[in-house]
């Protein structure tokens, strides 16, 4: 069985393994394969034709997707620090 994953530039490749986490091409989150979150977008049918797939956490940020806040709460708690340190606070300007 072949799979398709997404790589580090966003592309897909065709895998022989399955990927270990699941993606939301248009939020660019991704998370665990089994996270409750995604778990009721696709029961409600709004993320199957979204959805993608990666080997691995480094692969996943690598394409610019960010950690799921409901299955790993830990890591996307450090996502957002990182983030606010890069991004300046809006309209704050020095003289």
């Amino acid at each position: 069985m072949t799979y398709r994953l997404l790589g580090a530039d966003g592309r897909p490749y065709a895998s022989a393994t399955p990927g270990t986490l699941g993606g939301h091409r248009r939020l660019r989150i991704y998370g665990r394969l089994d996270c409750p979150g995604a778990r009721r977008w696709l029961a409600r049918g709004h993320y199957a034709q979204h959805r993608v797939f990666f080997a691995d956490e480094a692969t996943a940020r690598a394409a610019g997707y960010r950690p799921c806040a409901v299955c790993q709460p830990e890591a996307h708690r450090a996502w957002r620090v990182g983030a606010r340190r890069v991004v300046p606070a809006v309209g704050h300007r020095r003289h």
